[in-house]
């Protein structure tokens, strides 16, 4: 773990960024590496690392799991999070699959969330299960998406069309998002 520390912190010297330090630890058994700061307002060169929508992130992310697979020789399952953007990230999809969640339940129409990465899909996976509903990963990467039912195999014998689609950039879904 010092070496992944020392790594980025040069990392970030090389990149300019004067205010980022790095943080260490371990959640859900996964090694949890962050790029943090005590600034009230971050470096923009910070948010640049996060990139729109999370997509340097997890560029950084998988570049970051190669260098240790390529020192350990075993697949990492490292994650890396910047500035508390998977925090952040994290909690406005809770909300999200909350809000769709009392849609289901009312209608009972599945409903058809925005493309997500990985991270993004397993939140509302979990939290759909929180809630007692089911959910499933459809789609092909980069466009795989979740759906929200009430059982299991609620969308198989639905048309394209009786599926509800959430926007999340819609304005109703609208959240601080960086």
């Amino acid at each position: 773990m010092i070496s992944r520390r020392i790594t980025w912190k040069s990392f970030l010297d090389i990149a300019g960024i004067d205010d980022g330090d790095i943080e260490l630890d371990v959640e859900n058994g996964r090694a949890l590496v962050e790029i943090v700061t005590d600034e009230d307002e971050p470096d923009r060169r910070l948010k640049r690392l996060v990139g729109r929508h999370g997509e340097v992130l997890e560029a950084l992310q998988e570049l970051t799991r190669l260098a240790v697979q390529s020192q350990t020789g075993e697949r990492s399952r490292l994650m890396l999070d910047v500035i508390g953007y998977r925090a952040e990230r994290r909690e406005s999809l809770r909300a999200l699959v909350e809000d769709c969640a009392e849609k289901v339940k009312q209608t009972g129409e599945p409903i058809k969330l925005d493309p997500m990465n990985p991270f993004e899909r397993k939140v509302c996976h979990d939290m759909a299960a929180e809630l007692g509903l089911y959910s499933e990963s459809e789609g092909l990467a980069p466009n795989r998406y979740v759906v929200l039912t009430l059982d299991a195999g609620d969308d198989e014998d639905m048309e394209e069309d009786d599926i509800v689609e959430v926007d999340e950039d819609s304005e109703e879904y609208q959240d601080d998002e960086r």
